[in-house]
């Protein structure tokens, strides 16, 4: 049965934001097409329709992620105005986005896996970083547009190395330790243990 170019682009739409996910929570490596397409509550056979490879799913669902949560940036900017920084700061290195992953940052979940990809998965995630960037260079302090962006750099480098760290370890508190310490260096609130 042929489906219309509506339900193709919708059912297109359900494997990139399911892929998104599972990546995020599994890595590229531990989801395959067959289960993946299962999740979206799509046939396997469909997947070589809407794409060519594995690797344009990942390159599209990456980009993607990186786009939902750079509007989800924009917009939590907005809302807090000035108390911005600390205010992302304190939601980003918190117990809740290191427990889920799936949801979370595509920064933290994908960066390692995309460093191992091929050229289109990591163009989509250079152009994805960039406007994260562009946000932080507006948050933080520095005195000319080269001083914020390497700030905005440090920044950003400091909150997923630490999302990161947080979630290697198995040690609940130490966790917890490394997302505080964290938190407080980068200029985010002290919240004396979660």
């Amino acid at each position: 049965m042929r489906v219309s170019k509506e339900q193709a682009a919708e059912n297109r739409r359900r494997v990139v934001e399911v892929a998104s996910a599972l990546f995020r929570e599994r890595g590229f490596n531990g989801i395959g097409v067959a289960d993946l397409m299962k999740e979206a509550g799509l046939t396997h056979g469909g997947f070589y329709g809407q794409f060519q490879s594995k690797e344009d799913l990942v390159a599209e669902a990456c980009a993607h992620a990186m786009e939902v949560a750079s509007e989800r940036w924009g917009r939590s900017a907005e809302a807090t105005g000035e108390d911005a920084l600390p205010k992302l700061l304190e939601s980003y290195l918190s117990p809740r986005h290191c427990d889920h992953r799936a949801a979370g940052c595509p920064i933290a979940a994908l960066g390692v896996d995309v460093a191992r990809q091929g050229g289109v998965a990591r163009s989509a995630f250079t152009r994805g970083l960039r406007p994260f960037i562009e946000q932080l260079g507006r948050l933080v302090p520095g005195r000319s547009a080269e001083a914020k962006r390497k700030a905005a750099l440090a920044t950003l480098s400091g909150m997923v190395g630490a999302l990161v760290l947080a979630r290697a370890v198995d040690d609940p508190a130490l966790s917890d330790e490394i997302l505080e310490a964290a938190r407080v260096s980068l200029g985010g609130p002290e919240t004396g243990g979660e």
